[in-house]
């Protein structure tokens, strides 16, 4: 089997889908590598070293598509919806690839891969199970967004985080507040309490607080009804819209007096809800920062404009996309463990074995015999159980 690794193309993606480390790793479940030339090179990983573990470089982005059973990517189709549309042609039928492919925010990229007859998984379809842990992309990468988020926060406010005692004084601590305590919020209020800052932490799930306590925060809790803020498999989801306006007003008061918000609160496929009004940035202190984490699927503040730092009656609000990018080197090792656990999980005595009785296969498993295969996929597509994949 023949595993490819071509060079990212997103706009300033840093990252790359397999680290030098994973090639042995592959070769142990049978596999050869072909890297294509400098895909690592932004992340930390020249062409040497891929070769020194074993991997074949090649100049040509072609032919890793040309002789590869298996294409690796960081983000393929759908995540990569303008530049990887130059992939599309590139990939032969029967081919796998596997990566970030934004299934429930880009459905239609999936009919595009059926249409050439490509077998992909989606790394973001992975289930909430034990075994899929070493498998899991979303949280290894909010894991680095949630420690960035917090650097960013301490670079631009214009105090400093800890409590100092000192011959001018005693500093008092930054006060923060973390909205969401997914990964990314764990992280971040683990990383504010390094830097000594005094950190509050909400989410809309009363099963967090021990885990916001363990790590030295204190929980917020509103008086709200959070019955149905949890998914069977683990996420937060959606509610509704009266839900959020009671929301939005008892949080008015933390948010006000926080010298930095940080947001994490994000839908599979969906907008990310707005959680920050522009009533509650006018009521914070000149010079507070929010950072957005959300801000690639719309943003947790109306006033967020993604990509962009904007500072709107002295509040500065960050935008920022792609974070985990900005890591490259631990983001594309932790990405890279992810997808050789995946591989390792779906390879058997050197061949693919599609399993569709493995949970972990069956579920990221996004298109397959030349139809999306996977059920909510095809609902956002509209198709029905007896439509052919990408012909409906």
């Amino acid at each position: 089997m023949n595993v490819g690794v071509p060079r990212e193309t997103y706009p300033d993606e840093r990252r790359v889908a397999l680290a030098p480390v994973g090639v042995s790793a592959l070769a142990k479940a049978g596999a050869s590598v072909v890297v294509e030339h400098d895909a690592g090179q932004q992340a930390g990983f020249p062409d040497s070293l891929y070769e020194a573990h074993g991997a074949t470089i090649a100049s040509d982005r072609a032919q890793i598509f040309t002789t590869a059973n298996v294409i690796l990517q960081v983000r393929g189709l759908g995540a990569n919806p303008d530049a990887g549309q130059a992939d599309l042609e590139l990939f032969q039928s029967g081919q796998i690839v596997l990566g970030l492919l934004d299934p429930l925010g880009a459905p239609e990229a999936a009919q595009e891969l059926a249409g050439r007859n490509v077998t992909s998984f989606a790394l973001e379809l992975l289930p909430r199970v034990s075994r899929a842990q070493p498998m899991d992309v979303l949280s290894a990468m909010a894991t680095i967004a949630g420690y960035k988020a917090v650097l960013m926060a301490a670079d631009t406010l214009p105090r400093m985080f800890p409590m100092m005692i000192t011959a001018a004084g005693t500093i008092t601590p930054a006060r923060v507040l973390i909205v969401g305590a997914g990964v990314a919020g764990l992280q971040a209020i683990a990383s504010a309490r390094r830097l000594g800052a005094v950190v509050q932490a909400y989410d809309v799930r009363p099963a967090v607080k021990e885990q916001v306590e363990s790590l030295g925060a204190r929980f917020v809790e509103l008086e709200l009804d959070t019955e149905e803020s949890e998914t069977e498999g683990g996420y937060a989801q959606a509610m509704g819209e009266e839900f959020y306006r009671r929301q939005r007003e008892l949080m008015g008061r933390v948010v006000a007096e926080s010298d930095v918000v940080i947001t994490t609160a994000a839908v599979p496929g969906g907008k990310a809800p707005i959680l920050l009004t522009e009533e509650m940035v006018n009521g914070m202190d000149e010079g507070a920062v929010i950072v957005d984490l959300a801000a690639e699927s719309g943003g947790n503040c109306e006033l967020t404009q993604p990509g962009k730092n904007v500072n709107v009656s002295g509040v500065t609000i960050m935008g920022p996309a792609n974070v985990a990018s900005t890591i490259p080197f631990h983001a594309s090792q932790m990405y890279s463990k992810n997808v050789t656990a995946f591989v390792e999980n779906l390879v058997k005595d050197g061949e693919v074995r599609m399993d569709l009785d493995d949970p972990i296969i069956h579920d990221a498993l996004l298109t397959h015999e030349g139809q999306v295969f996977n059920a909510r996929v095809r609902e956002r597509l509209g198709l029905t159980a007896s439509d052919e994949g990408s012909n409906a």
